[in-house]
């Protein structure tokens, strides 16, 4: 065949025509690299629903078929167009293999094609990353995934090797994903041409970051959203959320959230109305300012569809603006289980592809934030699509089809609420949990959550890596619902006795004990309520060791808001896999049970059953609600939750570590074993760490943070920033906030407490730290914004 020379588009760009394809390679950064391929003739205009960033003067160097930034070389096959990026000094990090266009025949994808380009890895180079693939494994080498949005599993295309390099595969379709024998390969259903960014980050922070520069930075949650945040499905009245914040505040159990869940409209007729319909909410605006003059805060469900006499659904209709498969609730009739589907609901999901749509669905929103609503529990943003068909793939929706743009919903839905809520008032920060993420979606206020998994000690230890592997997307906010979504199984002396059986019980502490150290730490679920006294009383085992948990949460915030701030400023992560700041170690490639939160602390949960049998589940949102196994109970009503137990794990090498609860000091590249209890998690702290605690508080902001406590772990030099704003505005965007550096030298045991830098409204101009080694020894300082130092 005759093959076009290699011609320079731009100058930093390759281009060649290879047989009917139109092969490109540009520079985005020293370090990006956008390779599009397609059909010759036809005009490719991407819909860019993810990448934000525009190509930067990039100075390349060119010598034949390969140009060259100072950090990456791309060289094109002459004969084939298959490309390989190396390092700058010529180490190969991945290559092309093939690349293939399927016409599609039939529908209103027609003049698109399949699309597929596929890899070639090193034989034993790890990947990870893709989105929350719920099989418990890290590694996606081997992996055979179709990845479309659904209530468990969620995709962001974004892949990264343990070599450092990246890849995000633009394409909103859903994709097939392989690994094998013939390479790596990415399928997507319906695509113009072949497109994807090539990103060299040189590690999983960098690739992080270029991720992020790609798709937009991560804005701040407002400060109370770490604190502990209860619900359940669901409350069903006023009445019972006040009630619930009240006995928090009596059993003086720290709480910062209430939220309530879906029905709080009416009937399924009336589904996602966005306001309080039913009777027994007819005092809906009150009872958010009840919640507020407790010191707590509120978040509301919302959905992606709305039932046949809402008046979004009427305006939306209208305008043709919903999608006409079928969706939940399946069911008219809201009280019944299965859904009795000759009373069909008729609700529908809205076409959030649609600016005017979207814009619809913020304005009746605005009802619920004009109440003084805190935060958006958006559910279903998958969205549920239940028994699809081929018409239903191929409805057009506001640019393509339902096909052509199916993963990238939930972004678009998110944007929307975002953009709105920016737009309408900067007081308040958005806040969005939403059961569904495209790549990008870091950008929109969201946090993640992992959909309705089933309360089971198999899953628990899948949503370990589930975490990790999404934060490795570049997209840093996830949580879990604490206990599983479905305990049903568990309640074996009624309906809702599940929190008095001790499996559940053990599965409960050990699944918040993990819940800790995720951005966001709610209690959530169906068939029981999960409130800490549904599980006994003060002074009981397990009581006293959900309570301990809620408790160091509060003292960990300062850490974790200075942590947010490194996330927002420096691309930073909360959900650290071991190998991102320990590659060298290959025995922590595949770590699924242990992680970093943040740069100093290594978690180590608890994932398997110590003190009862393992139950097997088979209830979740795959497998239906109405699918419970009995567990036998035997004899656990004899279970001592005070017995010590033990538990083996693995430090990393590269750095020394401290148990966070003795202070015992251990080398790394070792397995320990440690004594354990239920209300002690496994935690460690790096050397060279220096690890702020705040004081007990029942909500953020009840006490300021002027005696705060400041521990040092010897070993290595270390540094931490503190970081302090308002706490719930977009200010700090504009410079309002003050940090404090903390540096510790090692050699001379001191610590100096640098100058505070910057200001806010409320800053507190002078107080107190109390520096404390593992060994016991302390000073209190006094600190008025000027260095200091504290020898040792």
């Amino acid at each position: 065949m005759a093959l076009a020379p290699v011609v320079a588009i731009a100058q930093q760009a390759l281009q060649q025509q290879v047989a009917d394809t139109e092969i490109k390679a540009e520079f985005y950064t020293p370090t990006i690299v956008r390779v599009t391929k397609t059909p010759v003739g036809r005009i490719y205009t991407p819909k860019n629903l993810v990448v934000t960033a525009k190509p930067q003067d990039v100075t390349v160097s060119r010598k034949g078929n390969s140009m060259s930034s100072s950090s990456l070389t791309v060289k094109m096959d002459t004969r084939t167009g298959a490309l390989t990026f190396t390092t700058a000094n010529g180490k190969t990090l991945l290559r092309e293999k093939t690349f293939s266009f399927a016409k599609r025949n039939e529908g209103h994808d027609a003049d698109a094609y399949r699309v597929n380009q596929t890899f070639i890895l090193d034989k034993d180079e790890a990947i990870y990353g893709l989105g929350t693939i719920q099989n418990g494994k890290m590694n996606r080498r081997g992996e055979h995934k179709r990845m479309e949005q659904s209530n468990l599993e969620d995709f962001q295309n974004v892949l990264q090797s343990i070599k450092g390099w990246g890849i995000y595969w633009d394409n909103y379709s859903p994709t097939q994903f392989d690994d094998d024998n013939s390479g790596m390969s990415f399928t997507s259903e319906v695509g113009e041409a072949v497109d994807y960014y090539f990103m060299y980050g040189g590690s999983a922070d960098g690739v992080i970051a270029e991720m992020r520069h790609l798709s937009g930075d991560v804005p701040m949650f407002p400060l109370w959203t770490y604190g502990f945040w209860q619900s359940k499905e669901r409350y069903k009245s006023p009445a019972e959320v006040v009630g619930v914040v009240d006995r928090h505040r009596k059993l003086q159990v720290p709480l910062d959230g209430i939220i309530q869940d879906w029905q709080y409209w009416g009937s399924n007729y009336l589904w996602n109305a966005m306001d309080f319909l039913a009777e027994e909410y007819a005092n809906g605006k009150k009872m958010i300012n009840d919640v507020h003059e407790r010191n707590a805060h509120f978040m509301i469900s919302i959905w992606a569809s709305f039932g046949p006499q809402t008046q979004q659904f009427r305006e939306l209709s209208e305008k043709g603006l919903l999608m006409p498969f079928e969706t939940w609730p399946q069911s008219g009739l809201s009280h019944i289980w299965p859904p009795v589907m000759k009373y069909p609901s008729g609700v529908k999901v809205y076409d959030a592809f649609s600016s005017e749509a979207r814009n619809i669905y913020w304005k009746y929103l605005k009802t619920l934030f004009d109440y003084g609503t805190d935060g958006w529990w958006m559910d279903s943003t998958d969205p549920d699509f239940f028994n699809p068909r081929e018409s239903d793939y191929d409805h057009q929706v506001t640019g393509g089809t339902w096909r052509s743009l199916r993963n990238a919903f939930p972004l678009e839905t998110v944007r929307g609420v975002y953009q709105a809520q920016r737009k309408e008032s900067s007081a308040k920060r958005v806040f969005i949990m939403t059961r569904s993420a495209f790549a990008g979606q870091q950008h929109y206020g969201s946090n993640m959550w992992s959909g309705d998994v089933a309360s089971s000690w198999d899953m628990l230890r899948k949503q370990v890596p589930a975490g990790l592997s999404y934060s490795l997307t570049g997209n840093p906010n996830f949580n879990t619902d604490i206990g599983g979504f479905f305990c049903g199984s568990y309640n074996t002396k009624g309906p809702g006795s599940a929190p008095q059986n001790p499996q559940y019980q053990e599965l409960y502490v050990r699944w918040m004990q993990y819940g800790l150290f995720c951005p966001i730490f709610r209690s959530h679920g169906a068939d029981a309520p999960r409130e800490i006294w549904q599980f006994g009383e003060k002074g009981e085992p397990v009581y006293d060791a959900i309570e301990r948990t809620i408790r160091l949460r509060y003292r960990l915030i300062p850490y974790l808001y200075s942590m947010a701030w490194q996330v927002t400023s420096n691309n930073e992560s909360y959900l650290r896999p071991l190998f991102s700041d320990f590659a060298n170690d290959r025995r922590v490639w595949d770590t699924t049970d242990e992680f970093m939160f943040g740069r100093s602390i290594l978690a180590a949960p608890v994932v398997e059953a110590q003190y009862t049998a393992e139950a097997v589940v088979k209830e979740d949102a795959m497998s239906g609600w109405d699918k419970k196994e009995a567990h036998d109970s035997g004899n656990l009503a004899k279970v001592d939750f005070k017995a010590q137990k033990t538990a083996t794990k693995y430090l990393p090498s590269g750095a020394e570590w401290y148990d966070f609860w003795t202070g015992k000091r251990f080398k790394g590249g070792q397995k320990v074993t440690l004594q354990t209890q239920l209300d002690r998690i496994p935690m460690f702290v790096r050397a060279g760490s220096i690890l702020p605690l705040g004081p007990e508080m029942q909500y953020t902001g009840e006490k300021s943070w002027d005696d705060m406590e400041i521990r040092i772990y010897p070993g290595a030099d270390g540094t931490f920033v503190l970081y302090e704003d308002e706490g719930d505005n977009y200010n700090y965007e504009k410079g309002v906030f003050a940090t404090i550096a903390f540096q510790w030298n090692n050699k001379s045991q001191t610590l100096t407490i640098g100058n505070r830098q910057g200001t806010y409204p409320g800053m507190l101009e002078s107080r107190h730290f109390t520096v404390v080694l593992p060994d016991g020894r302390q000073q209190r300082v006094a600190y008025e914004g000027s260095s200091v130092e504290v020898k040792f």
